[in-house]
């Protein structure tokens, strides 16, 4: 085996192991974020838990347009297209 042979199958050696170091690294750091949302959530749960029950938020509605008289206002119509395109041909505009 030569010397560069021996260098190369070092360097193989030392990037298996820093790959096995770093695969642990992760492995730690990905437990360690689920065990902090694990104990998050079971604070959050308590927290829940110890406070009243409330009434679920009602959903806004749109409020019917009416008259002064409080009867809902007929929907306008609107123009026909073809009424539409005479006025703004006389109203000055190029179609």
């Amino acid at each position: 085996m030569t010397n560069d042979d021996q260098d190369r199958t070092d360097r193989a050696a030392r990037a298996a192991e820093d790959a096995k170091s770093a695969m642990a690294e992760r492995e730690a750091a990905a437990k360690a974020t689920l065990d902090n949302m694990a104990r998050l959530r079971a604070l959050r749960l308590a927290r829940e838990a110890a406070e009243p029950q409330r009434a679920p938020a009602a959903r806004k509605t749109r409020a019917a347009k009416t008259t002064s008289k409080g009867t809902r206002k007929p929907a306008e119509k609107t123009p026909a297209l073809s009424d539409w395109l005479a006025s703004q041909q006389s109203g000055g505009r190029r179609i």
